[in-house]
């Protein structure tokens, strides 16, 4: 999962359209949608000991798995439960608050090509879109680094000098098995670094 930069002089939309361009003239199919959303929950202030900042934790749902919900701190563990988590959470507000405003999201189009499987999304906080992303998996592999030179060299093919290193990710679990949890971590950082981008600007008009 990565983020690609928008194309100069031209809009979030735009830059997705080319991208997808890209991809059908390489003959990707387009395979419906996706979508993976993240809402943002803090310690609750009467749990924080003075001084101390509260730990924060994302809730995060992903359509390819609708019937999974994804539970993860920072730099922590992360928790699959089922959709019922959510209610939990509701009810957990004495110790968890939402922090409604940080709701964001990445929404698109699911590509076919091959045995690749590229989702192309719009990240969007609130009403504008913030960035792009591109998750690309291959699908016959779950051994990240078995793959990786060949995932590489396909993205490069649509993506061009913007193609990512390894995630983080790869390298807590060198030789282990790739599942949900590490897409939705990669998911996660993704979000955190569009949130951090957004913030200085708006610093600056306050």
């Amino acid at each position: 999962v990565s983020q690609v930069p928008v194309a100069e002089g031209k809009s979030v939309q735009q830059t997705v359209e080319l991208l997808a361009r890209r991809l059908e003239a390489l003959g990707a199919d387009k395979q419906g949608t996706f979508g993976v959303d993240c809402e943002t929950y803090h310690t609750a202030a009467a749990l924080g000991t003075q001084g101390q900042t509260g730990k924060l934790m994302y809730v995060m749902h992903n359509s390819e798995y609708p019937l999974s919900c994804f539970a993860l701190f920072e730099n922590g563990p992360c928790l699959v439960a089922d959709a019922n988590f959510d209610t939990l959470m509701v009810k957990l507000k004495g110790f968890f608050q939402n922090a409604k405003a940080n709701k964001i999201e990445s929404r698109g189009t699911r590509y076919q090509y091959c045995d690749f499987l590229v989702k192309l999304g719009t990240v969007t906080m609130g009403p504008s879109a913030r960035g792009i992303s591109v998750e690309v998996e291959y699908c016959p592999c779950v051994i990240a680094n078995d793959c990786w030179n060949l995932l590489m060299e396909f993205m490069q093919s649509f993506m061009g000098s913007h193609t990512p290193g390894g995630p983080p990710v790869f390298g807590s679990k060198h030789d282990g098995a790739h599942g949900p949890g590490d897409t939705m971590v990669q998911y996660m950082e993704l979000f955190n670094k569009i949130r951090k981008q957004q913030q200085v600007p708006v610093a600056g008009i306050r």
